[in-house]
């Protein structure tokens, strides 16, 4: 069973050699490793074609972001499943395995994340699946927490798209990744899609990934990231839910962003989050809605169930 590999690369150069020495490693070897360059300046492409000539390398004549990238792979692969990992990363020898025996469990499983470990705190989670709340936020689980919490298979609002397995024949149905989102938030997006075709999302736990975390944006909060973050967020709501939905959650919503709206002018990224949350709002019309069906009634109310819910988690760790 072939599996193709997808590493989107932007600059990064001096993390991609120990990224595909990791996956030349790996105990499953039926795969292919496809890079696709998004305009890099550095070296990285001559160090893929000078050390690897038998990876597949995709170069774009600019940089389209995260969800253009990974499309492009995703279109030229040939196997099964599609693997997305970032180049900022290094796997043990048996993720690619356990990532193929946790999505072959259930034809309805659409994507399976990993155990994204702390690359310098290899004692800490990074990512144990992604959720979100009806307050519109998203969250990463288990991050900061010890790599001995979150040892069991579990099902998850969302994959992070830096280290998962994606049934492929799912992207014919469903569409792909939405490059309007350019970077951060397209994998939240099109595992809620999954969700309202009725599919699942799982977090593979015995799937280790050591993960050095914000090496293309260069930190966890920064101008560009919290801008387009606000952005797509607002995309996500109006994409993905009905207008009744949208209106029924619309007072959580202006909760929710209110708080986060505090939180990054108390971090000097008032401006930038207010900023993103008004393009967001002014260029929904760039934006194709999710059309409602009536086969798919039922999943939005167990997706609205789920969010209300993951608004009890936070709570209570707060």
């Amino acid at each position: 069973m072939l599996i193709s590999i997808v590493i989107p690369n932007y600059n990064g150069e001096r993390y991609l050699d120990n990224c595909i020495k990791s996956l030349l490693n790996q105990v499953y070897r039926d795969y292919e490793i496809i890079i696709v360059d998004n305009a890099s300046i550095d070296n990285s492409c001559n160090l893929i074609l000078e050390r690897y000539p038998m990876i597949s390398l995709i170069k774009l004549d600019e940089n389209y972001g995260f969800s253009r990238a990974v499309n492009e792979g995703i279109k030229v692969s040939q196997g099964e499943y599609v693997v997305l990992l970032n180049n900022d990363t290094v796997v043990e020898n048996t993720w690619l395995l356990n990532l193929v025996n946790c999505i072959e469990k259930d034809r309805k499983i659409f994507s399976c994340c990993s155990k994204m470990i702390r690359y310098h705190e290899k004692d800490k989670i990074d990512d144990a699946g992604d959720e979100y709340t009806i307050l519109g936020w998203a969250f990463k689980r288990g991050d900061g927490e010890s790599i001995k919490h979150y040892s069991k298979n579990k099902k998850v609002f969302s994959s992070c798209a830096g280290a998962a397995i994606y049934r492929k024949e799912i992207f014919n149905e469903i569409g792909y990744f939405d490059e309007n989102f350019f970077a951060y938030i397209e994998d939240l997006d099109i595992s809620y899609r999954a969700m309202i075709y009725g599919y699942k999302n799982l977090y593979c736990s015995n799937a280790y990934v050591y993960h050095i975390g914000s090496a293309t944006s260069g930190s966890r909060h920064n101008s560009f990231k919290v801008k387009l973050a606000a952005r797509n967020n607002a995309y996500l709501v109006y994409k993905n839910m009905p207008i009744i939905q949208v209106l029924f959650n619309l007072p959580f919503l202006i909760v929710g962003w209110s708080i986060k709206l505090l939180f990054f002018y108390y971090k000097g990224f008032g401006k930038e989050y207010l900023s993103g949350i008004k393009e967001g709002i002014i260029n929904l019309k760039r934006i194709s809605k999710i059309k409602y069906r009536n086969k798919n009634f039922i999943n939005y109310i167990k997706i609205q169930w789920y969010i209300t819910i993951n608004l009890f988690k936070v709570i209570l760790k707060l």
